[in-house]
């Protein structure tokens, strides 16, 4: 039986330009992500979805089908996603050996975490954070 989110919120991105695999394999790479289901359009290149598992939480994700909303997907832009980790700074330079951006340094923030943002190469805004450690 595949594992999948029974309740709560789960994010869903669409990945442009025919990247799905190419996502779930950074988010493997970046994030420890755990590929829990992967079902491929009928082309047999395009993921129709998938389910991912990181740090305990859920995240699904497909390629763009624009044959069926008429349109091409637009820039993601205005939501972030944010993984509150036990380090921050190592979660931090993992993605980026992966292939993310920093876009904000991982630095002790004024609320107690360590607490950083970087952008993936599909163009989704991610933050990271942890407690400051004593």
């Amino acid at each position: 039986m595949v594992e999948r989110p029974t309740n709560g919120i789960t994010a869903f991105l669409t990945i442009r330009g025919k990247r799905g695999q190419e996502a779930l394999a950074f988010y493997t790479r970046a994030f420890g992500a755990e590929v829990t289901e992967k079902n491929l359009a009928e082309d047999g290149q395009r993921l129709m979805q998938a389910g991912l598992k990181i740090n305990g939480g859920w995240l699904m994700l497909s390629d763009e089908f624009p044959e069926w909303r008429g349109y091409d997907e637009p820039e993601p832009k205005g939501v972030g996603l944010h993984l509150q980790v036990d380090d921050a700074d190592a979660w931090a330079e993992r993605a980026v050996a992966a292939g993310a951006t920093i876009t904000m340094p991982v630095d002790n923030q004024f609320w107690g975490d360590r607490y950083g943002q970087l952008t993936d190469p599909f163009g989704h805004l991610w933050s990271i954070g942890s407690p400051i450690k004593e």
